[in-house]
């Protein structure tokens, strides 16, 4: 993992879920989103000045700790706000053989034009093996469905950023 790399502000995160993705997994919720979805599940995440800042690094020691984790899954707030952040963490999870789960809020088209002006985008589109897609809409939720809270929400498995 390289030393220059940006500091990550987050939430929080949760050590072991096994709502967040398949298996067991490491959630990372991202502090900031332009989003501001009505009925959003973590509206706390919002602010773009709250929560913590913290080393990426630090999280892969964590990570790292765990023989029993199945994958990553990057949670927010918007993670594609901090794309470049995230990168290099995200690079080293796939070096581990670890599965990794992108939640945004933006659609795979909108993704897919902001790596135009943010080449970060594309770099961590790449290395994400399942995203999840869209905005949350409050008059589409449904709690049947796996992984997402509203039905305008797609899974979309990816291989080097594209839909598989």
């Amino acid at each position: 993992m390289a030393f220059n790399v940006p500091p990550l502000r987050i939430s929080g995160i949760v050590a072991e879920s096994i709502v967040d993705g398949p298996g067991f997994r490491y959630v990372i919720f991202t502090q900031g989103c332009p989003h501001g979805c009505p009925g959003c599940h973590n509206p706390q995440t919002h602010n773009f000045s709250g929560g913590q800042e913290i080393d990426p690094l630090s999280l892969l020691l964590e990570i790292d700790e765990n023989p029993l984790l199945a994958g990553v899954t990057f949670s927010g707030g918007e993670p594609f706000c901090q794309s470049e952040a995230l990168l290099c963490l995200a690079e080293a999870i796939k070096a581990r053989g670890l599965h990794l789960l992108i939640y945004s809020g933006y659609t795979y088209e909108q993704l897919l034009a902001l790596c135009e002006e943010t080449p970060a985008v594309g770099r961590l589109l790449s290395l994400c093996d399942t995203l999840i897609d869209g905005p949350y809409i409050e008059a589409q939720r449904d709690l049947t469905l796996l992984f997402r809270g509203s039905a305008n929400q797609q899974i979309l498995q990816l291989k080097n950023g594209h839909p598989v």
